[in-house]
């Protein structure tokens, strides 16, 4: 019996069987075409062994047939068989010990196609007490795509030798052709089964994107809410604000507000990094520098070890010491207490630089710290007069970190201008920066006020930036004195 399957199988087609098998593999692929068009084929694969199996029916004459299909490592991933009226488990028993010790074992081992005449004389085949109809010949051929096994075809009659050499070439042709549907099934399934993860994936992605991205406009929303609405209005002196963050969340800030005793007390800083984590700390200096400048009567201590560690010499600035009462200086030690806060509580090393300033509207006198931020400048009629250096290191970086501050006046017609660094490392499209030097060049041309300084300094910027990506927040603070002092 197993001497014929074991023949080169070399004989020539009838015209009869070629027609048969051209139309069987038309119709594979006819119906992988068809299903791979239609987007209410979920199970390509399933079909297609179905379909494969009745076309090999119809093609042998044979009564009954199963498809079993592989994956690359030899394991049984699906099957079917021809009888509607096995359940499920007698389904897989019967494969599952075909597979291991039966026929189709024998082909999986061999890779070559099997014949039985007689399944009562060819120990290859197994008999089951319960198997639903009995076989008396059966033919069984693997399904291969180049080195790969991709299943195996095993066909049965009732009558003994009903698979004729030429039934046997006819499928031998036919199985090639059935490999190669079947391999396209199976990718088909695969890219369906993957575009449709994918799909939900995207699907997740999508709204996981449009959440986060509610969240952000409300952390927007939240951060502008912490910057100055409106800025004070004193007589005799013009603020003007820009802000433009590079991304919908800044790390720059900048604020002003009215202190007791008159004065009125402006910052302007820039946290470290960029994004959501940024503008968080953004919000908690902003908030501890107002806290804790109104509230430093109840850090009586340490605003008296805090003047004692910022002497200065009237020839800093002209203006005799005495003459800057403690209600302006107290406020600045908001700057030494958010810093040891920060310092201390700061797991994610965040830290900023900044300029607090606390003016005395009626005598133009401005005391400040300046943190490691940009250098302000103070601007005549001549250009930029003067430069307010920091005088201590960026606020949150070291605990018990000594900040001095320093006095500095401003006379009628002077102006003072700050910035962050993303003003002067603003790049172009060629990658160069705005510099230093341009930003003198406009500071020192002649201007009406804060307002018209505030807006060439933006436009010659924006034109210098074009078309090339915003990299850093930009923000400006400008401080005009506008009318004379007062005597006395």
């Amino acid at each position: 019996m197993e001497s014929l399957a074991e023949e080169k199988l070399s004989s020539i087609l009838s015209a009869d069987a070629l027609g048969a098998a051209f139309k069987a593999q038309s119709e594979l692929f006819e119906r992988f075409i068809s299903m791979a068009r239609s987007p209410d084929e979920p199970a390509v694969v399933n079909l297609m062994l179905r379909k494969t199996v009745d076309i090999s029916i119809a093609l042998t004459g044979a009564d009954h047939g199963s498809l079993i299909l592989l994956d690359s490592d030899g394991a049984v991933t699906d099957s079917i068989m021809s009888s509607g009226d096995i359940s499920p488990r007698l389904r897989t028993e019967l494969i599952g010990s075909a597979f291991k010790k039966g026929l189709a074992g024998w082909v999986r081992r061999h890779r070559r196609i099997a014949l039985v005449d007689d399944t009562q004389t060819d120990d290859r085949w197994l008999t089951f007490p319960d198997e639903p109809y009995r076989a008396r010949s059966a033919l069984a051929l693997p399904i291969i795509t180049g080195e790969v096994l991709l299943g195996i075809l095993t066909l049965k009659h009732s009558e003994p030798c009903h698979f004729t050499r030429e039934i046997v070439e006819l499928m031998r042709v036919t199985a090639t052709q059935v490999a190669m549907v079947l391999e396209n099934a199976c990718l088909f399934s695969n890219l369906n089964n993957s575009l449709r993860s994918l799909g939900k994936a995207n699907q997740k992605i999508e709204a996981y994107s449009r959440a986060l991205d509610r969240e952000l406009e409300k952390c927007r929303q939240i951060q502008m809410n912490f910057l100055p609405r409106q800025l004070p209005e004193l007589p005799g002196w013009e603020m003007e604000e820009f802000f433009f963050p590079a991304r919908r969340v800044s790390g720059d800030f900048y604020d002003a507000f009215m202190l007791p005793g008159g004065y009125m007390g402006f910052v302007i800083g820039d946290v470290c990094d960029k994004g959501v984590g940024s503008a968080l700390f953004m919000a908690l200096f902003r908030s501890l520098i107002r806290i804790f400048s109104g509230q430093t009567h109840l850090c009586k201590h340490l605003c008296e070890s805090f003047m004692a560690a910022s002497p200065q010499k009237s020839g800093d600035t002209g203006i005799p010491r005495q003459t800057v009462g403690s209600g302006q200086t107290n406020p600045l030690i908001a700057v030494a207490l958010t810093n040891d806060y920060i310092s201390q509580n700061n797991d994610m090393c965040m830290f900023a630089t900044l300029f607090f300033g606390v003016l005395d509207p009626a005598s133009g006198r401005l005391v400040y710290i300046n943190g490691g931020h940009e250098a302000l400048s103070v601007i005549d009629q001549k250009g930029v007069r003067e430069r307010l250096l920091p005088t201590g290191p960026a606020v949150g970086t070291l605990p018990e970190a000594k900040f001095a501050y320093k006095e500095v006046r401003l006379l009628p017609g002077d102006m003072l201008f700050a910035c962050t660094d993303g003003v002067i490392d603003a790049l172009s499209p060629d990658a160069e920066r705005f510099s230093q030097k341009r930003l003198f060049s406009i500071l020192s041309q002649p201007v009406a006020g804060a307002l018209e300084l505030t807006q060439k300094i933006a436009t010659s910027l924006f034109a210098h930036i074009g078309m090339a990506p915003q990299e850093d927040d930009i923000t400006m603070l400008t401080l005009q004195h506008k009318r004379p002092i007062r005597s006395g």
